[in-house]
């Protein structure tokens, strides 16, 4: 039952990685909660915004992971914030007290929809560089909430839980995906009533993404085949939304890929140029749903010897640095 919680992994995040507690605003009750590991030196980071459900643990095997291969990583949890407006102006704070002038962003669900918002809105003076997105989405009506949306907050926790709760998977699932919905349960019960009714307030009130403002961003979209709260119909609006997408498949996975298929999503996220060989580090499953024989393009390599780099360079090795501008350059004259 609580599987992830005791596993040596859970234990050592959390004994390792502080927990920070920012104030940004001038209401001192609206605390940011963050796990910031990797070298400080690195200011374009990756940060990892969570959905509904989630604090900013779910993401600790990002963490673990990330930091291990020399990147920095930045896992939150935000406030209560009651429209995207507000929040967006609270995490562009956040930001600014990092000093952080760009960032990394992967988004699940609610956190995706928040990240690609933040990308929009900062659009004129970018803070955002690309934007990984998982079982995401892009317009809020899909939910069928936008009438009931402004009465959440009226609502008493175990309600809203009662919500939340109806989009987790139902039926047989595998012993990892039953561990990661155990763990976001567990997390579920952690947040108080008015964190639960403002992030459902954001997920249902009506707004959707204006593409033609963050055309320029790099974008992975990674989803799942097998069954999420996320429909078909939205799967396909995102693809069409971005048709230049890095696209990013796993086969199983559920709502909670980044927990119970932690090593495929951290190679999707790290890997830019995946040759054949490598292909023993995922499961035959996934490896099975690649489509291109050479090379896969994923996700923060692309940045790799440039000022948006997530990475120490330190990390990266001379020859890797020389491919990698070789095909900047060769970016640079197909444009």
């Amino acid at each position: 039952m609580e599987e992830i919680r005791i596993s040596p992994d859970y234990n050592w995040f959390r004994s390792t990685v502080p927990l920070k507690k920012i104030i940004v605003d001038d209401d001192d009750s609206k605390v940011w909660s963050l796990y910031d590991a990797g070298p400080k030196s690195i200011r374009c980071p990756i940060i990892f915004l969570p959905p509904v459900s989630g604090t900013a643990e779910v993401f600790f095997q990002q963490v673990l992971a990330l930091t291990g291969w020399g990147y920095r990583v930045i896992s939150l949890q935000y406030p209560v914030y009651w429209d995207l407006l507000e929040f967006c102006d609270g995490f562009r704070k956040l930001l600014d007290h990092l000093h952080l002038d760009k960032v990394h962003l992967f988004g699940a669900s609610l956190g995706g929809f928040l990240a690609q918002k933040f990308a929009e809105h900062t659009h004129k003076s970018p803070r955002v560089h690309s934007l990984i997105l998982c079982n995401s989405f892009s317009d809020t009506t899909i939910f069928n909430q936008t009438l009931t949306a402004n009465s959440f907050w009226l609502m008493p926790a175990f309600m809203l839980k009662k919500i939340v709760l109806g989009n987790f998977a139902k039926g047989p699932v595998d012993p990892k995906m039953a561990d990661a919905i155990d763990f976001m349960v567990d997390r579920l019960e952690s947040l108080n009533q008015g964190e639960l009714a403002s992030r459902l307030t954001l997920n249902c009130q009506n707004s959707y993404v204006e593409p033609h403002k963050i055309k320029d961003l790099a974008v992975t979209i990674m989803d799942v085949f097998d069954q999420s709260a996320l429909s078909h119909e939205a799967k396909e609006e995102m693809y069409k939304l971005y048709p230049n997408a890095r696209r990013a498949h796993l086969k199983t996975g559920g709502n909670f890929p980044y927990l119970c298929r932690s090593a495929e999503v951290n190679l999707y996220i790290q890997i830019q140029w995946l040759f054949p060989p490598l292909l023993t580090l995922l499961s035959s499953a996934s490896a099975m749903l690649f489509s291109t024989p050479l090379y896969f393009n994923i996700h923060l390599r692309q940045f790799h010897g440039t000022r948006y780099a997530a990475i120490n360079s330190d990390m990266v090795s001379a020859e890797e640095l020389e491919v990698q501008k070789s095909h900047l350059v060769n970016s640079a004259n197909d444009q």
